[in-house]
């Protein structure tokens, strides 16, 4: 998982900059990158979901900002390495 914040100015909802909707967001964009598996659309959701529930818990808040955004990425097999060598779910 990866977490970026981004300034208001970078980010728009509906056509709108966030800068210029004047509600102090913070904007964030979480990405989630998984190996590939057997990631249904259903699994998806639930994770991006799960995310955002527990984003929105740790800040104290009661539900998640609309300013927050989760990429769900799955990488093929074969395209993904680490310490020298490419690793598999196979």
């Amino acid at each position: 998982m990866h977490f970026v914040e981004r300034e208001p100015d970078m980010m728009a909802i509906g056509g709108r900059l966030l800068a210029d909707a004047g509600q102090g967001l913070d904007v964030m964009v979480i990405d989630v990158a998984v190996m590939d598996a057997a990631w249904q659309p259903g699994v998806r959701a639930e994770v991006i979901e799960r995310v955002l529930a527990a984003l929105a818990a740790a800040c104290g808040m009661e539900r998640p900002s609309p300013s927050w955004w989760v990429n769900f990425r799955v990488i093929e097999e074969g395209s993904w390495g680490s310490s020298g060598r490419v690793l598999s779910v196979l």
